[in-house]
C-alpha cells in the first residue's frame, strides 16, 4: 500500500480471522499492503493469556521478519470488575505484550453494576498497574466500550489515573452509537489517544459488521478528527467475524477498509469536517 495521507499506518485485528494461523495472518497483511496486526488475546487463538515467553518471542520474530508490527495486544481484562485477580491479570498481559513487542494492551471497563463503583475500581486498578506498564515499556489503553462507552467516560477515568503509561483506544462505533459526536470523542481523548479501531454498521442498534464505507458510521468525520488531532498512531480494522460468522470474509473487509481510507484520507488532506465522502 502506498502511504497516502496522515492515516497511512493501517492494521487489522485477528478478530476477523479467528481460526487463522500466523502464516495466514502474515499472508493477509502482505497481500493487502498492511503494516501492522492487532492480536486478539483469547483462549484457543493465535495468542492466548497463557502464551509462553518462547512462543511469544517466536511470533514477534515471525511478524518482524515479514516487515509487520504487532500494534496492540487486544486483551479481555475488565478493569472495573469486582473480585481479585485483575491486577495480576494486567501484569501478565503486560509481560506478554512486551515479548510480542506490542506498544499497548487494550483493556475493557467491564459491566460492573454501580457507576461510581466501577469508575473508582477502574481508576484504582489502572493506577496500580501503571508502574508495571512503565517498567515493561508497554502502555495500557482503555477502550471506549461497555462500562465506559464514550470518550467522556474514558477521559474521566484516565484523568483520575494521571499516568502517561495509561491511555485510550477509540473504538469508532461505540461513542457514536451512544450519541457522542466524533468531534466530542476526539476532544475528550486528545491527551490520551493511543490506538484507533475502525468498523462500520447498519445502524446504531444493529452492530452486525458492514463493509467499511457502506454503513452509517460517519467515518469521514472520525478521519477528519484524527487528522485535526495530528494523530500518528495505527488505524486498525476490527472486523468482528468471530462474533458474526455470516459476515463477509476478512479479505473483502480489508479491501473495503483500504478503499475507504484512501478516499477519506488522500495525499495532502486537510481538515474536511462536514459532509464526508462515502465509499
Amino acid at each position: 500500500m502506498t502511504a497516502r495521507g496522515p492515516l497511512a499506518r493501517r492494521a487489522f485485528s485477528t478478530l476477523g480471522c479467528p481460526e487463522a494461523g500466523v502464516g495466514d495472518v502474515v499472508r493477509l497483511a502482505l497481500a493487502g499492503g498492511f503494516g501492522g496486526v492487532e492480536l486478539r488475546c483469547a483462549p484457543g487463538r493465535l495468542v492466548t493469556p497463557e502464551t509462553g515467553p518462547a512462543e511469544a518471542a517466536a511470533l514477534a520474530d515471525r511478524f518482524a521478519g515479514a516487515g509487520l508490527e504487532v500494534v496492540c495486544l487486544a486483551s479481555y481484562v475488565r478493569v472495573a470488575d469486582e473480585g481479585p485477580g485483575v491486577g495480576a491479570d494486567l501484569e501478565r498481559h503486560l509481560r506478554l505484550a512486551a515479548r510480542l513487542r506490542a506498544p499497548c494492551v487494550r483493556v475493557f471497563g467491564g459491566d460492573a453494576d454501580h457507576p461510581r463503583g466501577r469508575r473508582d475500581r477502574a481508576v484504582r486498578r489502572l493506577a496500580a498497574a501503571a508502574p508495571a506498564a512503565e517498567a515493561a515499556g508497554v502502555g495500557l489503553a482503555l477502550e471506549t466500550h461497555d462500562a465506559f462507552l464514550t470518550g467522556a467516560a474514558v477521559a474521566d477515568v484516565l484523568e483520575a489515573v494521571g499516568s502517561p503509561a495509561v491511555g485510550a483506544v477509540w473504538d469508532a462505533v461505540n461513542p457514536w452509537r451512544a450519541g457522542e459526536r466524533p468531534a466530542d470523542t476526539a476532544e475528550s481523548l486528545r491527551p490520551w489517544l493511543r490506538h484507533t479501531q475502525f468498523k462500520d454498521v447498519a445502524s446504531p442498534t444493529d452492530l452486525c459488521p458492514v463493509l467499511p464505507g457502506r454503513g452509517v458510521l460517519p467515518l469521514g468525520e472520525v478521519t477528519a478528527e484524527l487528522r485535526r488531532l495530528g494523530y500518528g498512531g495505527w488505524v486498525s480494522l476490527e472486523w468482528e467475524r468471530a462474533w458474526y460468522p455470516d459476515a463477509a470474509p476478512l479479505g473483502d473487509a480489508l479491501t473495503a477498509f483500504t478503499d475507504t481510507l484512501d478516499l477519506l484520507d488522500p495525499p495532502g488532506a486537510t481538515d474536511t469536517r462536514g459532509a464526508p465522502p462515502r465509499a
